[in-house]
């Protein structure tokens, strides 16, 4: 039951990490401009992101332009926006194979811990996803930080932290945490030795053999007697159970051909 519950809000925290991810990729608000110094007209906001550049005016106008071309653009543009959408796609990943190895869904139900492995699988690639999101989002924080505190540069071109680093961060952190809660329920089950319940039912000793010395055997068949219909004895889920015990008693012998009667019994257990 805990198990399921961490893959149950692991897997959440991943879909709510990558809608978040995606939101970051896709909005330009990665730097805004600062109104510092001579720069304190506020009329006029320019507006940086990964895939264009936009201008908002006081009177509500919005105005953006792609970039023109990719290979113009700066390295650490470029490797930001590959790192990003290769988040957002080993995040979707992780929630089709988290989805297929979690506890509450049918898929591979009779692969035994082949399930619990893809969920861990799911949750690796969650933290892969969480990782990959962190670094430019990382990265692009501590250039802007680094640019405003610059004193070579003019306050005009000066900018500040965006709302999508903000958020792209939050987001990073959580779909790490999501797949660090399924990699912990996937090692939790692992290592109780628990595994998958297959069929139903729990496993009984066919027969209990004790050693000993002038060993007298006595063996009991248990029946359910609900289910002896016309003479005939159905065991129940097609098990018997047998029950041997030996003892020893000198000088104790049975006549031969004596047979002794045996007892209709009844399993409280409802197993056989």
């Amino acid at each position: 039951m805990a198990s399921l519950a961490l893959e149950l809000m692991g897997f959440f925290l991943g879909l709510l990490g990558m809608l978040g991810t995606l939101v970051a990729t896709v909005l330009p608000y990665w730097r805004t401009t600062a109104h510092i110094g001579s720069n304190i007209v506020t009329v006029v906001a320019n507006l940086r992101g990964l895939w264009m550049e936009c201008v908002y005016q006081s009177t509500g106008a919005f105005q953006c332009e792609t970039y023109n071309s990719m290979l113009a653009l700066p390295a650490d543009l470029q490797a930001s926006r590959a790192l990003m959408v290769i988040s957002v796609v080993l995040s979707v990943l992780a929630i089709a194979i988290a989805s297929i190895g979690m506890q509450c869904t049918l898929c591979l139900e009779n692969a035994g811990t082949v399930k619990s492995r893809v969920a861990g699988a799911g949750g690796v690639l969650f933290l892969t996803a969480g990782f990959l999101a962190l670094v430019p989002v990382a990265w692009t924080t501590h250039e802007v930080v680094q640019t405003f505190h610059s004193p070579n540069i003019p306050a005009g071109m000066k900018y500040e932290l965006g709302e999508c680093l903000y958020l792209g961060l939050a987001s990073a952190l959580i779909s790490m945490l999501g797949g660090g809660l399924l990699s912990v329920s996937f090692s939790e089950e692992h290592e109780g030795g628990r595994g998958r319940r297959q069929g139903g039912g729990y496993p009984y000793p066919v027969g209990v053999n004790m050693s000993g010395t002038g060993a007298r055997t006595t063996s009991h068949t248990y029946r359910n007697p609900t289910l002896q219909v016309g003479g005939i004895n159905t065991p129940s889920r097609g098990q018997t159970l047998v029950r041997n015990t030996s003892s020893s008693e000198s000088g104790a012998h049975e006549a031969p051909g004596a047979k002794k009667p045996t007892a209709a019994g009844y399993d409280i257990t409802g197993y056989v």
